[in-house]
């Protein structure tokens, strides 16, 4: 799910753009917590600095800005999904052949056994790590030496980027960049991960423009970028040192299918996706939730409710409590106090926000295995117990995952687009219907708002699109299993042998679980990351920038 940005100055002899790049990652942070990285370019040279972490302390709280002078670059933060939790993995990568390229990757291939064996028998590349984004990148790459120019002009880049489209299967939002020339931005043939594109007037040259482009629209605005454009499926965007931005159709768009799972809890509500508001489609979700609390419930046991209680992004129900209170858990597909909010209010109950979330502690669904989320939600959530002993609650949750914030465990689908979840087996879902659930985590009722029909999930999505939207599809193979590509054959043994330790093994690999239950209902998962930096794993063996020189 990372999050990728990358900066144009219109004033070329500009050196911050870090500073830029540096402000879109906390911005984006939410989309990944376990690496951050600027690579940036002045003149020929360019100029580095990632590791594992946060964006805080892998640049020191801005204090290593210092050390990336450049006019352009990119951002990257990390959510693991495939390869391992090591600096060697934080992005952006680079290769110096041809032209010293750049790349920064949101998301997920499916194809990698063959992509490795075409980079080493046919291409000769060498690979160093096990991330499937540096065998993206040196697809790119060899498809643009194969061109054998001593210089490359904007058609080389688009030629060379339809090898991209042509062997790289799966879900994927790129920045790029070629070291002195430009910024190059891509997107997947079914636009499953987002990304978009703004501009506004240069600070330090009269007359030119800046060029931003993010996964979220929320780190243009915030940074005074406007005329915020989506990057349309199968499309690339390249802008040129000191010129505009060239839009070219690579592939034609097979789909515009963004993934739902954005607007259910990856994004920030801030954000607009595809011309669809996250909050508004938020919002919708918990609208229609609650037209299916009343059908299941009835309408007396919806007069017997006193409370609705948000979870916040925790998914925890508070055990110490239950033999005290009869709950009854909503899945809402959504971040959880937006949802709550609304279905309250079409409830006609009181919202009471009982559960106290420590701002400390971050996003526990993206860490990177099962012991740490756990220990990360004790951490996290903290009862107010008056608010529970003796009640009738309604608690609203996104979504019900592993057992790590409620105590339970889902049945599922493996995903391939780029969120890491669980093993089937470690699911709430798993082997169990919905009143097996509910018996589990010891609540009197699981509703799960459903994925289709005129009041589930896409159609919340859909109705809060603007007129401008072109999507009338969603990517919802996280919840039933139905992927928009097909899937080659042995991918999902491939990822549960990577988890179970019968071939090398990784830290994470990508994995969503969702499952659809007897009655139709959705069952989904989710949860979020963080991790250790060592300062030389930050500059990555960096000199500062008064040591070298640039090439023009």
């Amino acid at each position: 799910m990372c999050g990728v940005t990358g900066l144009m100055l219109g004033d070329t002899s500009a050196t911050t753009a870090a500073v830029d790049l540096h402000e879109s990652l906390y911005l984006l942070q939410h989309r990944g917590q376990e690496a951050a990285g600027i690579t940036v370019c002045q003149g020929g040279r360019v100029y580095q600095c990632k590791g594992l972490g946060m964006a805080v302390k892998v640049f020191a709280e801005g204090r290593r800005l210092q050390q990336l002078p450049g006019f352009m670059g990119l951002g990257h933060l990390r959510y693991p999904t495939m390869g391992t939790s090591s600096a060697s993995e934080a992005q952006p990568f680079y290769v110096n052949a041809p032209f010293g390229i750049s790349m920064s990757v949101n998301g997920n291939l499916v194809n990698t056994e063959y992509l490795r064996a075409f980079l080493d028998e046919e291409a000769h590349r060498h690979v160093n790590s096990d991330s499937d984004s540096e065998l993206l990148l040196n697809v790119f790459a060899h498809g643009l030496q194969k061109l054998g120019k001593r210089r490359a002009n904007s058609d080389d880049i688009f030629t060379a980027l339809s090898a991209v489209y042509s062997k790289c299967q799966g879900a994927f939002a790129c920045t790029a960049m070629i070291a002195g020339f430009g910024i190059l931005i891509f997107r997947d043939a079914h636009g499953i991960r987002p990304l978009c594109l703004g501009s506004r007037p240069s600070a330090t040259l009269p007359g030119a423009t800046d060029y931003f482009a993010a996964s979220e629209s929320v780190a243009l605005k915030q940074l005074g970028f406007g005329n915020i454009v989506d990057i349309a499926p199968g499309q690339a965007v390249f802008i040129k040192k000191g010129g505009a931005p060239e839009f070219r159709q690579i592939i034609e768009q097979k789909a515009y299918t963004p993934d739902s799972f954005e607007f259910v809890y990856l994004a920030r509500p801030d954000s607009t996706i595809d011309g669809i508001s996250v909050y508004r489609s938020r919002q919708k979700m918990g609208e229609k939730l609650a037209i299916k609390v009343r059908e299941v419930l009835g309408e007396k046991a919806v007069a017997e409710i006193d409370a609705v209680i948000p979870v916040p992004e925790a998914r925890m129900l508070t055990l110490s409590l239950r033999h005290q209170v009869s709950l009854l858990t909503v899945s809402s597909f959504q971040t959880s106090n937006t949802a709550a909010a609304t279905l309250a209010e079409k409830l006609g109950k009181p919202y009471v926000t009982a559960l106290i979330k420590n701002r400390y502690v971050h996003r526990t669904f993206i860490l990177p295995n099962q012991a740490l989320r756990q220990k990360s939600v004790r951490r996290k959530l903290s009862p107010i117990e008056s608010e529970f002993r003796g009640k009738n609650l309604i608690i609203v949750d996104d979504s019900l995952v592993r057992g790590s914030t409620n105590g339970a465990r889902i049945r599922s689908d493996s995903c391939r687009y780029g969120i890491d979840l669980a093993d089937p087996a470690d699911l709430v879902a798993y082997g169990r219907s919905r009143q097996e659930i509910a018996k589990y985590i010891d609540a009197d009722d699981v509703i799960f708002q459903d994925l289709d029909g005129k009041n589930g999930l896409k159609a919340a999505c859909l109705e809060a699109a603007e007129s401008t939207s072109q999507v009338q599809f969603f990517e919802t193979g996280v919840f039933n299993g139905k992927y928009v590509t097909e899937v080659p054959e042995g991918y999902f043994e491939h990822l549960s042998e990577l988890r179970n330790g019968k071939r090398k093994p990784k830290a994470t690999v990508a994995h969503v679980e969702a499952s659809v239950s007897d009655e139709g209902s959705v069952v989904a998962s989710a949860g979020p990351a963080c991790g250790p930096l060592e300062d030389e794993e930050a500059t990555n063996g960096m000199r500062s920038p008064m040591h070298r020189e640039d090439i023009r």
